[in-house]
């Protein structure tokens, strides 16, 4: 501190600090400026097509089930492949398999361009494509998700994660409402056009990431392969915790399908846009100051507080009567599930051995998938039965209730504590053997490379 500064000056400055983003990652790992520059430009790809497709569906057919029916055909897919993409994930290099299912991603893209340049767009291949594309994400994401720890440092995992989804926030809050422009104002054609391109780019980028090969006794690709990884996932009480809370948290209170039932309620049509941002733009506000997040150690209990949060936050979203109460309510349920992401992130990435970690990640993605299609069903369930208002905030309440069950059925998830458990230790000793070998093979090869500068030029 300078001389003659005040010292709530000083304190405020170290308090900015302190919630800034810790950009550790960024600048120690080139993979994951690439890998993050790639998901920051195919996320906002993602998100014209996932407005262009039901606006599609909704001009060939009219019909709001239809435009429904896209989560039936999307749903088996992802469960089937995500399993399957994970125990895909220990076995083969992951940088391979990312890249692979990139450009598959990336054709199913284009076959919606050609249907829809078509002078009648069939409706059928849109059905076909959202059920492909749902098999090819589920066989990336384990394999995206694990390739983290490998290339980012073990005490840096979780501001890697707040970085990640600093972009995926972002996209959130400005993609839907720039694809709806671009839908509205150039077609659909031109959002399945641009998607294509931004499938491109970041192909070029993950082209340029090192290889990440598996271990040499990875085990072979089976459904053996996948249930070995279940049974790890049952025998880890903490993990289990992670991934009960997560499903209570998106089953009991994720009301978004009931959000245009809500914004009419409420006499404020006009508020339903925001009704779908607010949460992440919460998310994203806490995602811009979530320096403090790398100085925590205790994270199954910033889980559990933030998934009681996060269903507090939408029980006065649902008792609120007032439109502007509902919209900070539910930016609220955002931070609180940042806050949830980030802890349950860590764990997983901190504490799942290597050879693993693809399979976990499969196991992850029923967890943060399956369960925001089963809160579909419950919210309109509920609507029916005692109104709209109060399907949201008893399902806050539901989720706050199981929350704390959770809790109480699996202690071990309170007592985790990265500086003691013992996953976490066996996690970073190898880590840092691994950072080790790789340290001294480069030192080995700079050696080399110098000798050859200095010896003698053949005449």
């Amino acid at each position: 501190m300078n001389d003659g500064e005040p010292p709530h000056t000083g304190r405020l400055r170290t308090l900015l600090r302190s919630l800034r983003p810790d950009l550790a990652p960024w600048r120690s790992s080139r993979e994951f400026r690439l890998l993050w520059t790639s998901g920051c430009v195919t996320s906002f790809g993602s998100f014209l097509t996932y407005v262009a497709v039901p606006m599609q569906i909704k001009d060939l057919t009219g019909s709001s089930f239809a435009v429904g029916l896209v989560g039936a055909f999307e749903l088996v897919p992802l469960i089937v492949f995500g399993l399957w993409g994970g125990a895909l994930a220990d076995a083969l290099d992951r940088r391979r398999l990312v890249l692979l299912s990139e450009a598959g991603l990336g054709l199913l893209a284009a076959l919606l361009l050609l249907n829809a340049l078509l002078p009648h767009p069939l409706l059928w291949p849109v059905y076909a494509v959202a059920a492909l594309v749902a098999a090819t994400d589920g066989l990336q994401r384990p394999a995206l998700d694990s390739l983290v720890p490998r290339i980012v440092r073990h005490d840096q995992l979780a501001a890697a994660y707040a970085l990640k989804s600093l972009y995926h926030n972002a996209a959130s809050v400005a993609g839907p409402t720039l694809a709806g422009v671009i839908v509205a104002f150039a077609g659909v054609r031109t959002a399945y056009a641009l998607d294509v391109l931004t499938f491109a780019v970041s192909l070029l980028l993950l082209a340029r990431i090192r290889a990440v090969p598996p271990a040499s006794d990875a085990e072979r690709p089976s459904l053996r392969a996948v249930l070995t990884g279940l049974r790890y996932a049952w025998s880890r009480k903490d993990l289990l915790g992670t991934y009960a809370i997560d499903t209570c948290a998106m089953l009991f209170a994720f009301p978004v399908a009931v959000f245009p039932f809500l914004a009419s309620e409420l006499g404020a049509d006009w508020a339903l846009g925001p009704m779908y941002a607010a949460s992440a733009a919460g998310a994203l506000l806490v995602g811009a100051t979530s320096g403090w997040t790398s100085r925590v150690h205790r994270h199954g209990r910033l889980l559990v507080v933030a998934a009681i949060g996060w269903g507090a936050a939408m029980a006065l979203a649902g008792l609120a009567g007032n439109v502007w109460v509902v919209l900070l309510g539910l930016a609220l349920a955002g931070g609180a599930d940042q806050i949830s992401g980030v802890a349950r992130s860590t764990m997983w990435n901190q504490s799942i051995p290597d050879e693993l970690r693809g399979r976990m990640a499969g196991v992850e993605l029923l967890s943060y998938s399956v369960g925001p299609q089963l809160g579909q069903v419950r919210a309109g369930t509920m609507a029916g039965l005692v109104g709209v208002r109060a399907a949201v905030w008893t399902g806050g309440l539901a989720c706050v209730l199981a929350v704390l069950a959770v809790a109480a059925a699996l202690p071990s998830l309170l007592r985790y504590d990265d500086r003691t458990d013992p996953h976490t230790a066996a996690v970073r000793a190898e880590h840092e053997r691994a950072e080790g070998e790789r340290a001294g093979g480069e030192q080995a090869i700079g050696e080399q490379a110098g000798g050859e500068k200095t010896a003698p030029a053949v005449p």
